[in-house]
């Protein structure tokens, strides 16, 4: 078969920050949301975003999960469509008619990624990466040819923003929500000539139900597979409760892990909003579908990760049913010593809490919120779970009191492993079209919330390190190349403290 015979209609790409496996750990993906820090940027490139085997074609062998996703869906309706690693995009380019963009933080105005930038003042990697995409001389002069740009992803939002690049990068249409449908009907669109919209919003009969939503044709980064959409919460700064609620059934589910464990992929991520709402009533989880689920997972991988769980629902699961504990005796065995998850701390006001998310707490009451922040982790530490627990500073109705609230639960939290993530608010959900600062402005509330958090991911980081993290020969360059990170950033907190304190002295 030659080239021609070969080619894609529908290119989708995303820079290198995403396409990557980040040496298969999930969790240094983090890496690429700041700048270098205390190494050079090569070898930070390295730690976070390190290049991945493509085919002949310069398929990737495995990619982001999202992308996989609506190239199964197009490949389903019969379009001819590929995932192509951002090296290997010019001899595409030439024949295709429509290039699909696809990001987590196109413009890093993410938390993450705004919070290292408004702290450093230094662009951030996966900023810096994804315009190094979008100049390319081949997309702009496949752009010349008539090819179609169209934008999607969780961070679409962020070019109504940046107005300026959309012009720019001669972007067609922007996809804001779930594309499996509208898609299909923008790609027919584009093979028929038809002028395009410039903004599509995905809602009401547009949005996929689980018959609509295909399997994946190749493996995911990391083994990523979804479990279901949505949630039931209603927190005013997410986007992701404005999504209906959808389980996966189990089969549909089998399927995903089947495509990964075929391309030689054994070690995997469980992806959900709230994993162990995986068949829950309402806001209720049910141990009977979460150990099915388990169960099956552990049958194709090795080892699991949790994408996202509730602290409410980790309390809730052990105190009910004992849930936490039974799930690890299905999850660890001589493969797997430990299960990392990302959870929403978010604040420790009860007031701010009972704000902004009323429902995070249950079913506890909100007054309730810190100490079942607190026993979640004690119940994760207990069971060799190791949560990233995700801050937000900055939100509109922060006081100073909330501020000292937050710190007072960090101190508390210190017994518990674990990593804390504290990040600039950024507007989304309820919030999302109203103002926010740019320009980070830090009080002394913040500046000691900030400091609390790194002496406590210091220590924990150095433990999960050296008792359960990257072991083995072939990581030896990583951890080296970690701890090294970890011992200048110490050295450069320590040179910070000092000199708050003589500015505190004069």
């Amino acid at each position: 078969m030659n080239f021609l015979e070969q080619t894609f209609d529908f290119i989708l790409t995303t820079d290198r920050c995403l396409m990557t496996n980040h040496h298969g750990k999930e969790f240094l993906g983090f890496l690429g949301t700041g700048p270098a820090v205390g190494v050079p940027e090569s070898v930070w490139k390295w730690l976070a975003c390190p290049k991945m085997k493509v085919d002949d074609l310069g398929r990737p062998e495995q990619a982001p999960y999202g992308m996989r996703k609506v190239e199964a869906k197009l490949i389903d309706e019969g379009f001819k469509a590929a995932i192509i690693d951002p090296d290997h995009l010019e001899r595409h380019l030439k024949y295709a008619k429509a290039l699909m963009f696809s990001h987590h933080d196109y413009f890093a105005f993410g938390p993450p990624s705004s919070t290292w930038w408004g702290i450093t003042k230094k662009e951030p990697i996966n900023y810096k990466s994804f315009q190094a995409l979008i100049n390319k001389p081949e997309i702009q002069e496949a752009k010349k040819r008539g090819m179609k740009i169209l934008v999607g992803g969780p961070s679409t939002w962020q070019w109504l923003w940046r107005e300026d690049m959309i012009e720019k990068v001669g972007v067609d249409t922007l996809v804001d929500g779930e594309g499996e449908k509208i898609i299909v009907k923008l790609a027919q669109m584009i093979l028929d000539n038809e002028p395009l919209p410039k903004y599509v919003y995905v809602s009401g009969d547009d949005v996929p139900d689980i018959d609509d939503i295909s399997e994946i044709k190749g493996a995911s980064v990391n083994g990523m597979i979804e479990i279901m959409r949505g949630c039931a919460r209603s927190c005013r700064f997410c986007s992701v409760t404005i999504r209906p609620t959808r389980y996966y059934p189990l089969e549909k589910i089998e399927k995903e892990l089947q495509t990964n464990v075929r391309a030689g992929v054994r070690h995997g991520v469980v992806h959900s909003d709230d994993v162990l709402f995986y068949g829950a009533v309402g806001i209720y989880p049910r141990p009977e579908p979460l150990i099915k689920l388990h169960t099956l997972v552990k049958k194709y991988y090795k080892t699991i990760a949790w994408s996202h769980a509730s602290l409410a629902a980790i309390r809730y699961s052990e105190e009910k049913y004992g849930l936490i504990s039974k799930l690890g005796e299905i999850i660890f065995d001589d493969e797997q010593r430990y299960l990392g998850v990302e959870v929403g701390i978010e604040t420790g006001s009860v007031r701010l809490a009972k704000e902004i998310m009323p429902a995070k707490s249950a079913p506890y009451k909100p007054e309730e919120y810190p100490e079942i922040v607190e026993e979640a982790f004690k119940i994760m530490h207990e069971n060799k779970i190791i949560p990233a627990g995700t801050m937000i500073v900055g939100l509109p109705e922060e006081t100073e009191d909330d501020v000292y609230k937050t710190i007072e639960l960090v101190d508390n939290l210190r017994p518990y492993r674990s990593i804390l993530v504290p990040m600039f608010f950024v507007p989304m959900g309820f919030f999302k079209n109203r103002d926010w600062f740019t320009r980070v402005k830090l009080s002394e509330a913040h500046i000691e919330l900030y400091r609390k958090v790194f002496w406590h991911d210091v220590y924990w980081a150095e433990d999960i390190i050296n008792s359960f993290y990257m072991k083995g020969p072939v990581y030896m360059p990583v951890r080296f190349a970690l701890k090294l990170f970890l011992r200048f950033a110490k050295k450069k907190m320590r040179e910070v403290e000092k000199w708050l304190e003589s500015q505190l002295k004069a």
